[in-house]
């Protein structure tokens, strides 16, 4: 891993120029954000929505799995502490089988789904919610500045974004961590840009584990 060459794009999250390579993996080259500290791959080897959907397909995640209930309360318990009775919410980036909004809807709470490829209903999106989950989501996002301006505008005030991604803590451990493996990850998170992403929009940041951090719009 090196950050002495360039790329000429800006930063896909704070929009800052001039990235700093950071490592090549295989054929895939990542580069590393010097504001955010985002890391990103090359904006011209990002998969197309037909590799996407592909890579879903292959995903064996349902809603009555034990184990993937277990996976996902890993986000959903801390929430719950947190929300009024009768909260609404919505599960942005659902997949193919929503394990969300059952799992809370056994707890009290209604809950929306939209994804762009399995459940693109837009009218979810033209609302706002006490509650956002976004669970093995944010890693996918071609264009997290607007992901999360996305994220932002669904929230009421005083309402909550669960967030569940891998965060890179290690630097030198990148080339063989296993969550860059998925083709359909392409950008990663490291502590300081999730702090970055609390000061952008205003909200207040309390991570939870090491892959689950809850926000609160102010």
């Amino acid at each position: 891993m090196g950050e002495d060459a360039t790329a000429g794009g800006a930063c896909p999250l704070c929009g800052t120029g001039g990235q700093a390579l950071f490592a090549q993996v295989g054929a895939r080259r990542y580069f590393r954000c010097t504001h955010c500290r985002l890391t990103f791959l090359d904006p011209r080897q990002l998969p197309s929505a037909a590799e996407e959907r592909a890579e879903y397909a292959l995903h064996r995640n349902a809603p009555d799995d034990p184990r993937y209930r277990r996976f996902l309360a890993q986000a959903t318990d801390p929430l719950v502490e947190r929300l009024a009775p009768g909260a609404e919410g919505l599960d942005f980036g659902c997949g193919p089988g929503p394990a969300i909004p059952a799992m809370l809807g056994e707890r009290g709470f209604a809950v929306r789904t939209y994804d762009p490829i399995f459940q693109p209903d837009e009218s979810a999106l033209a609302r706002r919610y006490d509650f956002v989950t976004c669970t093995e989501v944010a890693e996918h996002f071609h264009r997290p500045d607007a992901g999360f301006a996305r994220l932002d505008a669904l929230l009421r005030p005083g309402g909550w974004l669960a967030l569940m991604t891998g965060v890179l803590y290690e630097d030198a451990e990148f080339p063989t961590w296993g969550y860059i493996r998925e083709t359909s990850h392409v950008v990663f998170y490291r502590p300081e840009t999730l702090a970055w992403i609390a000061r952008r929009f205003a909200w207040d940041h309390e991570p939870v584990t090491k892959t689950v951090v809850l926000f609160r719009k102010r």
